[in-house]
């Protein structure tokens, strides 16, 4: 057997990319939450609500497409 020999700046590498990778996609998850939660404020004083959405939708999507590239990623049969 051969001896198993491990590069530890590239996993050092992996993990502070996973680790900025998640702790971003956490933060613009709050961000689509302060979206929201600017939609509810509107609505209760009867202000413009185009902001939250805007904020709200683009965060949220970002999120889905940060999802679906980590799910890419991931999957082997999507990348021959």
């Amino acid at each position: 057997m051969s001896a198993i020999s491990i590069s530890w700046t590239d996993l050092a590498k992996v993990a502070e990319v996973s680790l900025a990778f998640g702790v971003g996609l956490v933060a613009v998850f709050a961000l689509g939450s302060l979206g929201i939660s600017r939609l509810a404020t509107a609505r209760e004083q009867g202000g413009s609500r185009v902001g939250g959405y805007v904020l709200a939708g683009v965060a949220f999507a970002a999120c889905a497409a940060a999802t679906l590239y980590g799910l890419y990623l991931l999957i082997p049969q999507f990348h021959n």
